[in-house]
């Protein structure tokens, strides 16, 4: 699923929109700050949450040194608990596998469970083109559906709307509602649930996401809060999951770290309320055709980057987009992405590779590592300690070696090539100093110059910048050592600047 601007409209531009929408912004910080302060709280009651998120960390990092082993795994023990594995390289072959699997039940609807992993590769959208309605059951995910809009975040893609806005779409949308809906969340779920009742009871097709998938056993892992999931993994005949590679971990075992930190990471929840878990099939319990999509999309090509493939340890958490400062107030639709906010500034550009990536999308991808402030909190508050500040400025560095690579030099090279070339000789960083002290002095009023000429005026535009001090530091020392003080003005250290004598004496 794409987001609500134009194809190839830039981080800068989407989220200048984005600013402008007051209301956008109103629910944006109630519900980030909500979602943050319930964390904080059950996060704060785990004495070893540090040792758990390192736990997590080093986990998924085992997982991708070693994962062509566990997905081997994990397509043996999926096929020996009588399910089916198919592997798809991109979009397209993810798309085209689920729609036959449709196809041949004879079915034309399916059930969904949210999943970022489906809306990544507009699943919904593919199997359209082939006369197949998918009909989202997750409130959030309908809400986005009969709005005939976008998720703009990864735990609640409906975030952008508040709960008038909701019944609107409901009495606009559900043929069946009742015409004097209120906004109460209560009456609002329930109508929910009335409209996908008939769909749950009987369509015969569900198609899931996976959070994660137990190479050892071939389980597949969902944790979600409504019950929507339970009954879309149990009531249809057949079932067919489309899951990340990623998403592997090694053992049984493991899963207990995860199941601690995320829902604490996500809901704010100790426990969530439904956990899911299936091998294959089993005769008269559940769906008796398994199938499970392994998707790349993009993964592996992320993998062979030695920082950038942190992005891929991401559990889907949400927690970095809601203490970030820049989401808060722009919203998951400015980042052109299904994953928006720190994370999806980091995954999107890695995954969004090969023929499915436009000239459109890769002057959005490359704006993206730019979404950020680099101040760090995503970093605190990821389970699994994924450095995205890092990642970033990786990013950055890359779009800069492509620019340099492939086109012109632009003004901003120019003028850092100039800088490096200044900066790297001492008489000519002074010359510098010199000429900036006497062409700054015009326009400098209280110690600040208010405007800057030319293309510099794009960066005073926003910000002062401080007057070129009247005499530098490196001319203040040469004074005061050659005056005989050792470099120490007023409370120096002794004689000759040396620091030995402390004592003043």
């Amino acid at each position: 699923m794409s987001a609500p601007v134009p194809a190839g409209t830039k981080f800068p531009a989407a989220a200048g929109k984005a600013l402008a929408d007051t209301q956008l912004r109103r629910n944006l910080r109630k519900a980030t700050t909500t979602i943050r302060d319930k964390r904080a709280s059950v996060v704060g009651e785990l004495p070893d949450w540090q040792e758990l998120r390192e736990a997590g960390r080093a986990t998924k990092e085992r997982v991708l040194r070693h994962l062509d082993t566990y997905l081997v795994q994990i397509e043996e023990s999926v096929t020996a608990a009588g399910g089916r594995v198919h592997w798809a390289r991109d979009a397209e072959e993810a798309n085209r596998i689920v729609a036959e699997l449709v196809q041949a039940t004879g079915e034309h609807e399916v059930i969904k469970i949210k999943s970022l992993t489906t809306d990544e590769i507009d699943l919904n959208g593919g199997l359209a083109a082939t006369g197949i309605t998918a009909y989202e059951t997750d409130l959030a995910e309908l809400i986005v559906q009969l709005g005939h809009d976008y998720s703009s975040h990864i735990l609640v893609p409906a975030i952008h709307k508040n709960r008038s806005e909701i019944r609107e779409i409901f009495l606009r949308e559900m043929p069946d509602v009742d015409p004097g809906l209120t906004d109460e969340p209560r009456v609002l779920a329930m109508a929910a649930r009335k409209h996908l009742r008939r769909k749950f009871l009987s369509t015969r097709v569900g198609v899931s996401g996976g959070n994660f998938l137990i190479a050892e056993t071939g389980t597949v892992v969902i944790v979600e809060s409504e019950g929507n999931g339970r009954m879309c993994l149990t009531l249809p005949e057949v079932l067919i999951s489309v899951v990340g590679i990623e998403k592997v971990l090694p053992t049984w075992a493991d899963l207990e770290v995860f199941l601690q930190l995320l829902p604490r990471s996500s809901t704010g929840e100790r426990m969530n309320p439904y956990t899911s878990t299936w091998r294959g099939v089993t005769p008269g319990d559940g769906p008796q055709e398994f199938h499970l999509v392994l998707l790349d999309n993009g993964r592996t090509d992320a993998l062979a980057d030695q920082i950038g493939r942190q992005a891929l340890n991401c559990i889907r958490c949400s927690a970095c987009l809601n203490v970030c400062p820049v989401y808060e107030r722009v919203g998951g639709h400015s980042y052109g992405s299904v994953y928006p906010g720190p994370i999806g500034a980091v995954i999107t550009p890695q995954i969004r590779t090969g023929a499915s990536k436009t000239d459109a999308t890769s002057r959005t991808d490359a704006s993206l590592p730019y979404a950020s402030s680099l101040c760090g909190a995503c970093y605190e508050v990821c389970p699994v300690k994924i450095n995205i500040p890092e990642v970033l400025v990786h990013l950055r560095a890359r779009v800069v070696d492509e620019k340099r690579e492939h086109k012109l030099p632009t003004p901003e090279m120019i003028a850092m090539q100039a800088m490096k070339w200044v900066f790297d000789d001492a008489k000519r960083f002074e010359r510098a100093e010199a000429a900036a002290r006497l062409g700054s002095r015009p326009m400098a009023r209280g110690g600040k110059i208010g405007t800057l000429p030319g293309m510099l005026g794009r960066w005073s535009d926003a910000r002062d910048t401080p007057a070129v001090p009247s005499e530098s530091f490196r001319q203040w020392w040469e004074r005061n050592r050659a005056g005989g003080s050792g470099g120490t003005g007023s409370g120096g250290t002794g004689s000759g600047g040396t620091g030995s004598d402390r004592s003043g004496s």
